[in-house]
């Protein structure tokens, strides 16, 4: 039988071993994925996107988000960007898995009135430019630098963040809080910093349950629940920090100009975005903090779910500290997953997914890939690096929010794992992946079959709970503190969009 029979002490006591190696087995993106990072949120790198912008095809938008699943209502002291940390965008445009170009975000927060626990006075409006947000308490800007070739240059200064959602007394019209936000670059471009709604969607309920999918509740090795059930989307109502800076393409190409065709080999793009802090702090017992030393990487982010999927817990530190340059040391981890074997043994009844040999996972995640009939997705080389790679020379397919959400998997080139836009439905397509479910135009890359029901998997939830914008900043407005709910229902099934 292809399947031993267990008994139940046995399968209860492998199951607790498999997971004890991954505890987050497939959990929602880079959401508290490794242990020390998991404590300093401010620091942490929840999600990175990068797409040509529909609206503005000349450019490149990216959407860096720190601060995972921040509950709306979290007054007084609400979440803000962390004046300690450094933030970073890092571009590799000649396929060297090195930064070529470096965009650099430090925070100041000015605290107007420290007599008082409020975060604003009263009504919050947009005010002037001498006096921005003027019954807002926490006032906070940022500087935005780039580094390109060595040489820094200051494209933004005190640009503005917009005020926490908090309520209709304090934030009415609260999108008209976000316009002085907005901040044009000295190069061309814009930059915006602030809270949003977390884009992210996923079933953390379910997922965290011995790796649960409710659509496949009845081919769980596990029972009860065995009837199939909508997905419920665990990040609904939860709001997060976003960077979201879009670049003239011409401004990250390595010859400075837009790409002739997808072909072009200057058309590719790897992108990660970091969180670094100094090495030294120190605690004075009048309550007050210091910092000093050189700046050390805690955390990092280029594709989604890397860390928690791929990593194993002993490395996630580690690697939230390594630059992808040196990611070849992590190869093995995507060859023989951990990942694969859990799906075998929590779903028997799936066709067995290859648990070694995984170069095709090396291909989507480490070098991107080719197409057939010679012609390049996103493939930069051998050289492995976990990096968002993203070929600007592949037109938008549809308005943001509207592409298909499986991306290369459908046959949509524009979506991921070239680059990844807001509405990728990312947890289903790196299921398939590892499970051998891939679709048709990826399967015919490696010479796979593309196994059935594999190719079908997924979690139930396939669209965020707000919908996105279909301008700069394009993530939706952050949930309201006062009126808000979290768990938005997904589906049963996973729909295929032509």
């Amino acid at each position: 039988m292809r399947k031993r029979i267990m008994s139940i002490v046995a399968l209860f006591g492998l199951l607790a071993a498999a997971l004890a190696v991954v505890p987050r087995s497939t959990v929602a993106s880079s959401h508290r994925e490794a242990p020390l990072i998991s404590k300093d949120p401010s620091a942490d790198n929840t999600d990175l996107y990068a797409f040509v912008s529909p609206d503005k095809p000349d450019t490149l938008t990216i959407v860096a988000n720190y601060i995972p699943l921040e509950e709306p209502a979290g007054g007084p002291n609400f979440n803000l960007f962390d004046d300690s940390v450094l933030y970073e965008i890092h571009v590799d445009n000649t396929g060297d898995s090195k930064d070529d170009i470096t965009y650099q975000f430090r925070f100041k927060t000015k605290i107007r009135d420290k007599n008082t626990f409020l975060y604003n006075f009263g009504q919050i409006t947009a005010g002037t430019a001498d006096n921005p947000y003027p019954n807002l308490n926490y006032l906070q800007t940022y500087d935005v630098i780039q580094i390109k070739n060595g040489n820094p240059r200051k494209l933004a200064d005190d640009a503005l963040t917009p005020p926490i959602n908090v309520g209709p007394r304090s934030t009415p019209g609260y999108d008209a809080l976000v316009t002085p936000a907005i901040t044009p670059l000295r190069d061309g471009g814009q930059v915006f910093a602030g809270p949003r709604d977390d884009p992210f969607f996923v079933d953390l309920g379910s997922i965290f349950d011995l790796g649960g999918l409710r659509p496949f509740n009845g081919a769980h090795v596990v029972q009860p629940p065995s009837a199939a059930e909508p997905g419920i989307d665990g990040v609904g109502g939860y709001n997060t920090h976003a960077i979201v800076i879009q670049l003239p393409i011409k401004n990250v190409t390595r010859n400075g100009k837009l790409p002739a065709s997808s072909d072009d080999p200057s058309a590719v793009v790897g992108i990660y975005a970091s969180a670094s802090r100094q090495t030294t702090r120190v605690l004075r017992k009048d309550g007050s903090v210091s910092n000093s030393g050189s700046w050390v990487q805690v955390s990092r982010l280029g594709n989604p779910l890397i860390n928690e999927v791929i990593i194993p817990i002993g490395k996630k530190d580690y690697w939230n500290a390594v630059d992808p340059s040196d990611d070849s040391q992590f190869v093995k981890y995507y060859q023989t997953p951990t990942l694969a074997g859990l799906v075998n043994f929590l779903y028997p009844a799936l066709p067995d997914t290859r648990t070694t040999g995984r170069d095709d996972l090396v291909g989507i995640l480490l070098t991107g890939l080719p197409l057939p009939g010679g012609h390049n997705l996103n493939f930069t080389g051998s050289r492995p690096a976990d990096l968002l790679r993203l070929n600007l020379g592949i037109a938008p397919t549809h308005p943001v929010g509207q592409g298909d959400p499986l991306g290369v998997l459908n046959g949509d080139l524009a979506g991921f794992p070239n680059g990844r836009r807001l509405e990728d439905d990312v947890t289903d397509v790196e299921l398939r992946a590892v499970a051998d479910g891939y679709g048709t135009l990826v399967n015919s890359l490696f010479g796979l079959p593309n196994n059935t029901p594999n190719n079908q998997v997924g979690d139930g939830v396939n669209v965020n709970d707000l919908p996105f914008l279909t301008t700069f900043p394009y993530v939706a407005a952050p949930h309201q503190g006062y009126e808000h709910e979290h768990h938005a229902p997904g589906s049963t099934t996973t729909p295929v969009l032509n």
